[in-house]
């Protein structure tokens, strides 16, 4: 197998074991397989596409240059997922920074039927910052509100609702349980709901 065509039908755990032994065009597919995603969850979770552009050129570095260590049939996407959170973490620290979610985007249309639906709890039949998220004020409110919430818990909202990203993937990404990962999600949940009903600048 050695034409890009035949490399585009590859898994990605696949580039990824041809690419470690010595195929150097399963890099450049597998980069532009993971081009768009990974660097809108670098965005988001950055909330600066300067540096977010940064440490998504850094984690295919890391890629490139610890491919060695890589095990044939370990799942490819949760590896690229924590090198490039682990990047950008680094990225903050250099910086002297904060993660400062972006809220603007909207979640991805591809999230798999069975990733935690943190939207669709904001989403409650009664009004929430989702339900309410049309005017600049509200996008800001809600944006501030997951910006402040414990590094711990930003990490999952993002990773499990804007990347769709499934519970056992988030579990293997950030090196915890599942059942942390689920906890995680309904502590963060709780916070927002409580922000939202405090909020003084959205009270009638």
């Amino acid at each position: 197998m050695n034409s890009a065509d035949d490399l585009t039908c590859c898994t990605d755990e696949e580039l990824l074991v041809s690419f470690r032994k010595g195929m150097r065009e399963a890099f450049g597919v597998l980069v532009r397989r993971y081009e768009g995603e990974l660097y809108g969850y670098l965005r988001r979770y950055l909330g600066d596409g300067e540096l977010a552009e940064d440490v998504f050129q850094n984690t295919f570095l890391q890629v490139y240059l610890k491919i060695g260590k890589y095990e044939q049939g370990r799942p490819a996407r949760p590896w690229l997922y924590t090198i490039a959170t682990n990047q950008a973490i680094d990225a903050l620290r250099r910086n002297g920074r904060h993660v400062a979610v972006s809220l603007d985007q909207d979640r991805d249309e591809n999230m798999p039927v069975d990733s935690p639906q943190l939207w669709g709890l904001l989403e409650s039949r009664t009004p929430g910052p989702i339900d309410q998220a049309q005017g600049e004020e509200t996008r800001q409110l809600v944006r501030a509100s997951v910006n402040r919430l414990p590094e711990f818990l930003r990490q999952v909202v993002i990773l499990a609702y804007y990347q769709g990203l499934k519970y056992k993937e988030v579990a293997d990404i950030l090196g915890i349980p599942v059942g942390t990962v689920k906890s995680r999600l309904h502590a963060a949940l709780v916070k927002l709901q409580e922000a939202w009903a405090t909020a003084p600048a959205l009270k009638p």
